[in-house]
């Protein structure tokens, strides 16, 4: 962050703590964010906090700053375990785009190092059954709320509201996907009765949830959260493709399945297995939409690039998934 940002920050940083004597002591850029920035901020009086914002380019379905602030209140409110909000700048004349700035808080949430320890989260049972307590505590959030209405509507049927977002995602796409389709063909003939929709995190994966020794300290980014089929949740954590290779622990490579479940308290695991499917699905539509910020020259960026590459191994994923969901 050059000394103008900087100064700028700390002006307004200033304005909305109350410290007229607030410094920033040092920032530097969080690793990840393919989508936004997350900049970590020593400030004084020892407090850590993170600053939240845009990248140079972003997805359609990606909710903005305001939107996620929201539902990180609503989700703070509810008692889910999430960096306590601070501060909103909706103006884009202080940091060129709009701002949050949550505590910080300690733990890893680096997938390739969760999936190999026995031990972050309080051990793996423990760990999976607590993420179950986790999305319990988001499902508990209904709508309506005025506080989360640019959800909009909820969905009737939430399955037939993913396959048509879903579909529409592939259309714009430049090339066919006819794997995908497929894909989206056996979840429109095999998709189950409409539930009471709630409020989903749309993206609850290993990579997103912040681990230290004693159990889960954080649940990051909601950027992609919407009114939907509390299963999705469940499924998309489940998907093999972030298990980060630890395909024994379905949980997302950290654990196994029947403690997350435990955790959750009732579940419909065919529905589960149906979201799972519609996960990688999604997932794959994503990477295709990030590898084209590439390509068009919008965003040049070696990581999304590479996440492009993923396309051909979900698609391969979700042929086995189908075969042997057909054969069963």
């Amino acid at each position: 962050m050059d000394e103008a940002r900087r100064a700028r920050l700390t002006e307004w940083l200033r304005a909305a703590a109350g410290d007229a004597s607030l410094t920033i002591n040092a920032t530097s850029l969080l690793s990840g964010g393919a989508i936004q920035q997350n900049w970590a901020l020593d400030v004084s009086g020892g407090r850590a906090w993170v600053l939240r914002t845009d990248n140079a380019a972003t997805l359609a379905v990606s909710h903005g700053r305001a939107q996620e602030y929201a539902l990180l209140r609503a989700a703070f409110a509810a008692g889910v375990t999430v960096p306590e909000p601070l501060f909103l700048c909706e103006e884009a004349d202080v940091l060129g785009a709009p701002f949050f700035v949550m505590k910080r808080v300690a733990g890893t949430a680096a997938g390739h190092r969760v999936v190999r320890s026995d031990t972050l989260g309080g051990g793996r049972e423990a760990c999976v059954r607590a993420l179950g307590r986790e999305l319990a505590r988001i499902h508990s959030i209904t709508p309506p709320r005025a506080d989360l209405a640019f959800l909009g509507t909820a969905p009737a049927d939430p399955c037939a509201a993913f396959i048509a977002d879903q579909r529409a995602a592939l259309d714009r796409q430049r090339l066919p996907r006819p794997v995908l389709e497929w894909g989206l063909r056996h979840l429109e003939r095999t998709a189950p009765p409409a539930v009471p929709p709630v409020l989903v995190h749309n993206d609850f994966r290993t990579g997103n949830i912040m681990l230290d020794e004693n159990g889960v300290t954080a649940v990051l980014d909601w950027e992609f959260s919407l009114w939907s089929d509390p299963h999705a949740d469940l499924g998309w954590l489940c998907a093999k493709c972030w298990r980060f290779g630890s395909d024994a622990q379905e949980a997302g490579g950290i654990g196994p399945r029947a403690a997350l479940y435990e955790g959750y308290g009732t579940v419909d695991d065919a529905r589960v297995r149906w979201w799972e499917v519609a996960a990688h699905i999604r997932w794959a539509s994503i990477a295709v939409d990030q590898a084209e910020r590439h390509i068009s020259g919008v965003e040049r960026n070696l990581e999304l690039a590479l996440t492009g590459h993923m396309v051909p191994g979900l698609e391969w994923e979700i042929l086995r998934m189908v075969e042997a969901r057909d054969a069963a």
